[in-house]
């Protein structure tokens, strides 16, 4: 066969090879990493299991065995069924606390007693902000990041968003990393919610690379999305969801555009590697719960690279 030949008689093929795996853009080398990320929400529930056998526990394991310095971002929902005092102490205090101080948390809804997240504040004190705020910016390892708190409705969530605006024009950054806990975009079993729409708007116009978030109880990874929901792969921000910090599993329900690994059958961690320019990936799986399946599933593996825009 010639050269000649391979457009007219196999580019059909090459088209359907193309879309079925979507281009990945590859750091080859972006330098030292700066700083290690873990990052999960959803995480401690001890109603059905004591806390060293909980899947709080094997995820906080996987923390243990990285970096001694890695920063840990908690997606919300931190306890179940509500974070009340005693539980926080009893329950998420007893796996994810050795983090607590290099924990940089965001409220979940789950962090709400009452219309009132006050357990959540007073537990973690000044690593959470500004008092019952519930948002805060910090810089680690030359990134930028935006904790930010997806509960706050009508003018909290105006201020909310001005304050955003304003950090992002007062402190532009090479590489910036947002995070909150209910996602814009989600194949998960929550219906589809657009109210940080918003802030993904400011975000994405500064720059911003990373979206993570939890709530849905699964791992899901998109391509760059613009606000939308559409795939912008040259600005858009790509997001991670990661409810799977220890609570129970939930299925994929509403198979959403863009959304490109979709995992829930093992709770897990997201591990990221800031560098200078860009940034690496990789979903760490937890030890299953009791004994190996006759029959195991396919691995609940997923790793990459990007460069920052």
């Amino acid at each position: 066969m010639t050269a000649r030949l391979w457009p007219a008689r196999w580019g059909w093929l090459a088209a359907l090879w193309c879309a079925a795996w979507p281009a990945r853009a590859v750091v080859h080398d972006e330098g030292p990493v700066r700083a290690t990320v873990f990052a999960a929400g959803d995480i401690a529930d001890c109603r059905y299991s004591r806390p060293p056998y909980s899947g709080a526990a094997r995820t906080a394991a996987l923390i243990n065995a990285g970096p001694a310095d890695a920063t840990v971002l908690s997606l919300g929902d931190h306890v179940y069924p509500v974070a009340t005092p005693a539980a926080l102490r009893g329950c998420y205090d007893a796996t994810w606390g050795a983090f607590r101080e290099r924990t940089r948390p965001v409220p979940g809804n789950h962090d709400f007693a009452g219309g009132r997240a006050d357990a959540y504040y007073q537990y973690f004190g000044a690593q959470a902000g500004p008092p019952r705020r519930g948002y805060y910016s910090f810089e680690l390892g030359g990134w930028r990041l935006y904790a930010l708190n997806s509960h706050l409705k009508g003018a909290e969530h105006a201020v909310q968003l001005q304050w955003l605006k304003e950090e992002l024009a007062q402190h532009p950054a090479r590489c910036t990393l947002a995070y909150w806990h209910v996602p814009l975009h989600s194949s998960g079993g929550h219906a589809a919610d657009t109210h940080m729409r918003d802030a993904w708007r400011l975000l994405q116009a500064a720059g911003a690379e990373l979206v993570l978030s939890g709530h849905d109880h699964d791992y899901e990874r998109f391509e760059p999305m613009d606000a939308d929901g559409r795939i912008d792969l040259p600005r858009g921000l790509r997001q991670f969801v990661i409810g799977t910090g220890g609570a129970y599993l939930t299925p994929f329900l509403w198979p959403q555009t863009g959304s490109a690994m979709r995992l829930n059958a093992s709770h897990g961690v997201l591990k990221l590697e800031l560098l200078d320019g860009g940034y690496r990936w990789q979903f760490l799986p937890a030890d299953p719960d009791g004994p190996a399946p006759d029959y195991p599933g396919p691995p609940q593996q997923d790793s990459g690279s990007a460069r920052c825009h």
